[in-house]
């Protein structure tokens, strides 16, 4: 016999509450000030549906609305209200709560929750406060990140208290609760452009010039080995998904990443993401580890999604031991901090090598650095492509390629400024040569002048 046992929110979406301070409710949804009304229906509803008491003979909408009208109690509510509470609901059931729209929503490209009443999205660059949407209290969004993280085989409690996951559609999450997060759990969503951005659609935006692109491609083609730096957010993964493309189908294309978010059309790829340590405290496998593993694979290329530790020297030694036209991206505001970056990952490693060792690494394998930036009007631009020309003494030396010069803001507030080629003569171009590209001088004129 089936026990009639009520299950909460909490153990139905296993949520251990025992170990967590008790979080004070916040402001409901402004749209609905009857809070106790809104929170008696919503648990009702969704509470018989967990405990599977719908009738047979009715389908969901009809449970739905009739469950409204008992908890209403002759109550008169109006019809934007009614409607409010079915969305809400439905959303609950069907979605992922009060952010669901957002998520469909193809303007929004990030979703941040920092409390009940503060969510954020970026629209077009910017980051704006999206009024119309709110959650009941912190245990809400602490349900809606279960209900995110637990079909994808991560757990988040007080014992693990953040997640780093990706949605099925490439969508990124990161959530991070108390006692880390002072503030109650905060949710952040970068979300997955399903129509790809591509070449054409960079140069519309004024992100570069057609010749910058002409460049880039035949750097790729010619099996330069590239690394793209930027901060968060400034499009460093979409830059790389757009020289990826660049490759000849013929080629055997190993990416790692620790979240899946390069879309690669060629026929011979194979993508590999890392394992985070979960429930079992042995199963982790980091960047370092595919890395390692994906040089007895026999690659064309190694694309690796971001180089954050020791297995940036794994790279090096990848791009320094044939495995030309490698690419990958870090954390950096300029090339030259890009390159120091890299030396002091390479250290991280716990590997004792001799630092000027490092730097001959870093000079041989890197031959472009294309710095991408978020400007002040949430415009992203390719700020400068330089190659790497040695160290001297324990500076590095770059030459600088082409660059974007800020001049000045508009009246709209938009910043203003112009592409430039800064230096014609480079040394990347006989190794360009030697692959068969002979039109620079399209793009920089004489050349050998």
């Amino acid at each position: 016999m089936k026990e009639n046992i009520k299950k909460s929110f909490s153990s139905e979406f296993m949520v251990d509450t025992s170990k967590r301070e008790e979080i004070i409710p916040d402001a409901d949804y402004q749209v609905f000030e009857d809070k106790k009304l809104l929170d008696d229906l919503r648990s009702r509803v969704i509470q018989n549906i967990i405990d599977n008491n719908i009738p047979s003979n009715m389908n969901l909408n009809d449970y739905i609305n009739m469950e409204i009208d008992k908890s209403l109690n002759g109550k008169d509510l109006e019809d934007y209200k009614r409607n409010h509470v079915f969305n809400l609901i439905d959303n609950e059931i069907n979605g992922l709560g009060p952010i669901t729209e957002l998520l469909k929503d193809k303007n929004v490209t990030e979703i941040m929750v920092n409390a009940p009443n503060e969510v954020y999205v970026e629209i077009d660059g910017k980051i704006v406060r999206d009024e119309s949407v709110s959650f009941i209290n912190s245990d809400h969004i602490l349900r809606t990140i279960q209900k995110i993280v637990q079909p994808l085989g991560r757990t988040i409690d007080s014992s693990k208290p953040m997640v780093d996951a990706r949605l099925k559609d490439g969508s990124r999450i990161n959530a991070i609760i108390p006692p880390l997060s002072l503030k109650g759990p905060v949710l952040t969503i970068r979300k997955f452009r399903e129509d790809l951005i591509n070449i054409e659609d960079l140069l519309r935006n004024g992100t570069m010039t057609r010749n910058m692109a002409v460049f880039l491609e035949e750097c790729v083609k010619s099996k330069l080995n590239i690394l793209v730096c930027g901060g968060t957010g400034s499009g460093k993964t979409t830059i790389l998904n757009i020289l990826s493309s660049f490759i000849g189908d013929g080629e055997r294309i190993i990416t790692i990443e620790d979240a899946a978010e390069l879309k690669l059309k060629q026929s011979h790829v194979i993508s590999l993401e890392t394992r985070v340590d979960n429930y079992d405290s042995n199963s982790e496998i980091t960047i370092r580890d595919l890395v390692r593993n994906s040089l007895r694979m026999r690659p064309d290329r190694i694309i690796v999604g971001e180089v954050r530790g020791g297995e940036a020297f794994d790279m090096l030694q990848a791009m320094n031991t044939g495995h030309e036209g490698s690419l990958t991206t870090l954390h950096a505001n300029s090339p030259v901090d890009a390159l120091n970056r890299l030396e002091t990952m390479v250290l991280m490693g716990g590997i004792e090598i001799p630092i000027p060792a490092i730097r001959d690494y870093i000079e041989n394998a890197i031959d472009i650095v294309v710095n991408i930036t978020r400007l002040s009007d949430g415009r992203r631009k390719i700020t400068d492509i330089s190659e790497v020309n040695g160290f001297n003494g324990d500076d590095i030396k770059v030459t600088k390629i082409f660059e974007f010069k800020q001049t000045g803001l508009t009246e709209n507030l938009e910043v203003d400024g112009e592409f430039r080629i800064v230096n014609k003569k480079i040394k990347t171009y006989e190794k360009m040569r030697n692959k068969g590209f002979k039109d620079l001088e399209v793009i920089f004129g004489d050349i050998d002048g």
